[in-house]
Order: C-alpha cells, then sequence, then structure tokens
C-alpha cells in the first residue's frame, strides 16, 4: 500500500507518502498562499524520493478544512483529479480531528485549534478514546474569547493544540489548560496519511467525486456577492447553489 496524503488548509502545504509501515517521504513549504505553485512539484519529489511512480499510489489522504478558503479547495481539487484520473479510494479527514490524534496521549480533554483570521477560529473539542480520539460535539467556528468561554465552562483541565491555540494564547485561559509546542501546530499531511491508513484497509473510503470541504463560515466573495444582488434588486442566491453559500475560511 502506498498513499498519497495532502493537507493545503492552513498556511503550512505539505505532502506525504506512506506504506503500510510508515511516512517514506514528505515536503511542506510554510509560505502562504503558493499551495498552486508547491502542491504538484511536491507530489513529485515524493514519488520520485521512494522511486515510485504515480500508478503505485493505491489511495488518497486529503486535509478537508475548515481551514484556509483559497489553500483548502486547491488541496481537494488535486486530490481529486489525481485519485479520479487513476480510479482510487480517497479518503477526506478535518485538520482539527488529526490535530487532536496527533496528541492522543493526553488525559486532558483536548482542544483543537486553527487560525480562522478575520479575529475568529475553528476549535473542536475531543476525548482520548482506545487508538485514537472521540470529537465530542460539534466544530465551531467563533472568537477567541467565545472559546475561552467555553473552555472555562467545561470546568476541566483542557490540552489546546494548533496554531490557533499558539497565535491567540493571551486571549485564552492560564489556568487549567496546558498549549502543546509548536510541533504539533500544523495538520501536516504525514498526521493525516497516518490517521487515514486505518481506513484505507478497513475499506472506509469515498469516491473522489464525494469529497468535500467542512464549510463553517460564510466566504466574503459570496457575501460581496449577495450584498451586490441586494443593491441592485435581485436574487444573489440565484448566482451560486447552497452548499458553496458557506465557508471555512478566506486565504
Amino acid at each position: 500500500m502506498l498513499i498519497l496524503a495532502l493537507d493545503t488548509s492552513t498556511p503550512r502545504s505539505s505532502v506525504a507518502l506512506l506504506d503500510s509501515e510508515q511516512v517514506v517521504a514528505s515536503a511542506t513549504l510554510g509560505r502562504e498562499q503558493r499551495h498552486g505553485e508547491f502542491i504538484a512539484p511536491a507530489i513529485d519529489f515524493c514519488l520520485t524520493h521512494v522511486g515510485a511512480q504515480a500508478s503505485d499510489v493505491s489511495g488518497v489522504a486529503v486535509g478537508v478544512g475548515p481551514g484556509l478558503y483559497t489553500g483548502l479547495r486547491i488541496g481537494i481539487a488535486t486530490a481529486k483529479v489525481f485519485a479520479a484520473a487513476r480510479n482510487l479510494p480517497v479518503v477526506g479527514l478535518s485538520g482539527l480531528d488529526v490535530l487532536a490524534f496527533n496528541v492522543r496521549s493526553s488525559r486532558r480533554l483536548i482542544c483543537a485549534v486553527i487560525d480562522a483570521r478575520r479575529r475568529e477560529v475553528f476549535w473542536g473539542m475531543y476525548r482520548c478514546s482506545p487508538g485514537g480520539v472521540m470529537r465530542e460535539g460539534e466544530l465551531r467556528v467563533g472568537s477567541p474569547d467565545k472559546l475561552a468561554g467555553e473552555i472555562l465552562a467545561s470546568g476541566e483541565e483542557v490540552l489546546l493544540v494548533g496554531e490557533g491555540a499558539l497565535r491567540h494564547r493571551d486571549q485564552l485561559p492560564d489556568t487549567m489548560t496546558e498549549f502543546a509546542t509548536e510541533e504539533h501546530a500544523y495538520p501536516y499531511a504525514s498526521a493525516v496519511g497516518l490517521l487515514a491508513r486505518p481506513r484505507f484497509i478497513r475499506e472506509e473510503t469515498q469516491r473522489p467525486d464525494e469529497l468535500e470541504p467542512i464549510y463553517l463560515r460564510r466566504v466574503d466573495a459570496k457575501i460581496g456577492w449577495e450584498q451586490r444582488g441586494r443593491l441592485r434588486g435581485g436574487e444573489a442566491g440565484q448566482a451560486h447553489h447552497g452548499d458553496d453559500a458557506v465557508a471555512g475560511g478566506l486565504a
């Protein structure tokens, strides 16, 4: 088994290849708004590094958000095209799930946090379970103050993980909380692949055309279109479909 894993949902774009035992190649770019230039060469680099061809890949795993809108769409589109061209199964995973999985040994309540821009964050709450983590409740978006209130309301010791937590650390509670290190700040493709691998083994996969981004917030472009439609007396809703009316972020 050779799995291609991608994540472009945050400022850290990454690609990885995993065999049945370990990560065998990976590439990461830390520059924002360069996802489109990075992703294809990074896939070629990883394949060349292990002496493999695209035809050797047996499945594609990809981060589906929430995250930066443009990067998120690029990663999912790349996964769809690569898998569809080779009739491969895919697995889509939330970056918040991946962040929580990275610290699955913690005995605390885990709060995974990704910066959402516009003075907001995306977050999810998790508890350790045999072999991984289990999400509690829905994924959320809101201000760091709103997240702080939810943490305090839990009345529990909380481990905060993700670059969103580190970026907004001053606005989050400093009692009963611990912050994971920078090492675990992003949902790197290598971790996406590790979390997805058991799903490939159990054949809990999707078709490429079933991949959809996780959207938690309206996109600036869509809001702008709706406002223009109202100003002109038109029905902005006719210009797009419902599934496109909300989004996770903006790159």
